[in-house]
């Protein structure tokens, strides 16, 4: 005689419970990133793309100025611009708690199954980037005393803003969707390629909107000169222009498109061969040391210099003289050069 096969119907809690354990994770990378920003930031709203701007989890503020955005792989990440901290969800936990990355790692998936458990899911929402304002035209004027007086406070003059292609603009377009967005203004200021085209666009007197990439640039490159035998890497055009104007010798200068943007491997690699010494030296704050070391941990063979004056070498410039700065400076670049030297 067959036995007879009992069993204990599954009723609607039976289900939730088998649903929301299936959906529980080991893996950090199985945590939608989505999830870690909205959980953290303790954001009102959904990740679908979309750029967010909040008051910064690490400081007291106003005015709100850390950014949640989408990368170019469409990955969100995050920049405070108070702290200077920056980088994907694992690192703003890490960032939020002082957490090791292994700490963070544990957290964030101990977290997330806690939610998973008491929310039973978390619906991912149908992921398309925001479209965005494009720059799409811009027009050139002459320059004026007003942009004279501007430049020449960091010792730079004409010959160095023709060099690099810094334009004088009266206006400039942006694109989104069926709208356009034309922006006027006094100190505006286009930086363009050797071939006429526009990479960024800087207004100092902005400052919600300092700058605004249009492409990916490797400042000073095209005014490299051989056969110099060491490369500075500096933050900005505006400090390695102020560089240039000491007229120091046997060193070329080259900027990133930030201190927030690493400069990629090719390049470095390709100026190890080419330089005796690659130094860098960004602005003399958190933000501007954190990036600097970023670069040492990479690429141990670059040196890092500080200038102990202002934030950066174009402020030191303006608040503290020319001749003060280059008898600061010199000695901290000599040194550094020297180091391989002393060490060997």
């Amino acid at each position: 005689m067959q036995e007879a096969c009992f069993y204990k119907p599954l009723n609607f809690f039976n289900i939730l419970d088998m649903f929301k354990t299936k959906n529980l994770v080991n893996d950090v990378n199985d945590v939608p990133v989505t999830w870690i920003f909205e959980h953290f930031c303790n954001l009102k709203e959904k990740l679908k793309g979309q750029d967010v701007k909040i008051k910064s989890l690490f400081n007291e503020e106003k005015t709100p100025s850390m950014c949640i955005y989408t990368d170019e792989y469409n990955t969100y990440r995050y920049k405070d611009f108070s702290s200077g901290k920056s980088g994907s969800a694992i690192n703003l936990v890490k960032d939020l708690h002082s957490y090791t990355y292994h700490q963070a790692c544990n957290k964030i998936v101990e977290i997330y199954n806690d939610y998973i458990l008491h929310k039973g899911k978390y619906d991912v929402e149908l992921f398309e980037q925001a479209s965005k304002y494009k720059v799409t035209k811009f027009t050139v004027r002459q320059w004026t005393t007003q942009d004279e007086y501007y430049w020449t406070q960091y010792n730079i003059g004409s010959r160095l803003l023709h060099e690099h292609n810094v334009r004088p603009l009266s206006v400039y377009c942006m694109q989104k969707d069926d709208t356009e967005l034309c922006i006027k203004g006094l100190y505006i200021y286009g930086y363009l390629k050797e071939d006429g085209t526009l990479y960024k666009i800087y207004q100092p007197k902005t400052l919600d909107k300092k700058f605004i990439k249009v492409k990916s640039y490797i400042q000073g490159l095209e005014q490299c000169k051989p056969p110099y035998k060491n490369l500075l890497i500096t933050s900005s055009l505006k400090d390695l222009m102020s560089i240039k104007s000491l007229k120091l010798s046997n060193i070329n200068v080259v900027a990133a498109d930030s201190e927030n943007s690493m400069i990629e491997s090719a390049y470095i690699e390709s100026w190890q061969n080419q330089y005796e010494n690659i130094l860098i030296m960004f602005d003399n704050d958190d933000a501007g040391i954190q990036a600097m070391v970023k670069y040492k941990e990479k690429y141990p063979f670059i040196k890092v210099a500080l200038l102990p004056l202002s934030k950066d070498i174009s402020d030191s410039i303006k608040d503290h003289g020319v001749k003060k700065v280059k008898e600061y400076l010199v000695p901290i670049l000599n040194k550094k050069i020297n180091e391989k030297e002393e060490n060997s």
